[in-house]
């Protein structure tokens, strides 16, 4: 606790003088008026109650007089607030849904590993508006940017294989995951590009894509999912479904242009733990602004003391009335 007016506080001299003169006084009336031969009589005797509460009305005075005094100090306690300001940065999602994601390189298979760890992802960024665009022979948007998690992770966990005609068409993913951010003004845009195969439909080629990203100020950072070698891959035979194994075709190359030109990364993912570790790796990459101011926060006390003070008089008040009454 702290006051506005410290200085204020040198009044509570005038209650202490208030309190030496009422005892000068109270001295001064018992000087002894008649001799007599011992004392012991009387100090046998005690004091009465009478005599002890007689000085409780001078008591609540003084207290009042000395409350009234912190009170005109301005009493406050303080507490330290911070202000964190954060600009946080657009980030959109462009997943590649086509039925080879389907592949059990990852657990349980390359879709559902690539939506799990994104999930992740979203849930350590708050500030960061986000977006979700996938693509397969075609593209669309699953969700806009928006700093609805709840939506955007519910609408993560509904990304899946053989909504759209399948192939697998990485311009196109691109390109909706670019138009997404044309209109921001986050200091920082990226899109997260990730795909297991090789730019097989479409109609906007990769690298061009990439050349609108980088026009726009986006930056990509592309991921090649899959192990090296074969995956087994799960495919329907009149005996039910079976693991075949396939071979792993993923255009390194073409990604590792498409992060060169924007300015981003590309990253190999090979199983579930190596995704993770890449998209921990961008979420350090990738930081917010983030700038924290201090300041206090006072809180006024001086009510408290004022309605004490006016309680100690009220007290003085009805005790004096009693002391009045009585005989």
């Amino acid at each position: 606790m702290n006051f506005e007016n410290p200085a204020l506080l040198w009044l509570l001299a005038i209650p202490l003088l208030l309190v030496g003169l009422y005892v000068y006084r109270e001295l001064a009336e018992r000087r002894p008026h008649l001799r007599v031969s011992a004392s012991a009589p009387w100090l046998q005797g005690g004091r009465s109650p009478l005599g002890v509460i007689r000085h409780l009305p001078m008591l609540l005075r003084t207290a009042a007089l000395c409350l009234i005094v912190v009170a005109l100090a301005r009493p406050r306690s303080s507490t330290e607030i911070e202000k964190v300001d954060s600009e946080g940065i657009d980030i959109v999602f462009a997943m590649d849904v086509s039925t080879s994601m389907l592949a059990r390189d990852f657990t349980p298979d390359r879709i559902s590993a690539a939506k799990d760890i994104a999930i992740e992802f979203i849930s350590q960024r708050p500030s960061d508006r986000m977006g979700i665009a996938v693509f397969a022979g075609e593209s669309y948007t699953q969700c806009p940017l928006t700093t609805d998690r709840a939506t955007l992770i519910n609408l993560m966990k509904e990304v899946q294989t053989d909504l759209i005609e399948d192939g697998t068409a990485i311009g196109n993913g691109l390109a909706t995951a670019v138009a997404r951010m044309m209109d921001s003004d986050a200091p920082s845009r990226v899109v997260i590009l990730l795909t297991d195969g090789v730019n097989n439909s479409g109609e906007i080629a990769p690298q061009t894509a990439a050349e609108i990203a980088k026009t726009y100020g986006v930056r990509v950072y592309t991921i090649g999912v899959g192990a090296n070698g074969m995956a087994p891959y799960p495919v329907m035979t009149p005996w039910g479904v079976e693991m075949q194994q396939v071979q792993v075709e993923i255009d390194e190359d073409l990604l590792k242009g498409i992060a060169e030109t924007t300015g981003g990364r590309y990253f190999r993912a090979t199983d579930n733990t190596k995704l993770a570790e890449i998209y921990s790796e961008i979420n350090k990459m990738e930081k917010a602004r983030t700038s924290v101011d201090s300041f206090p926060v006072y809180k006024e006390l001086f009510g408290r003391f004022g309605l004490a003070a006016l309680v100690c008089l009220l007290l003085e008040l009805l005790v004096g009335l009693l002391l009045r009454r009585m005989p």
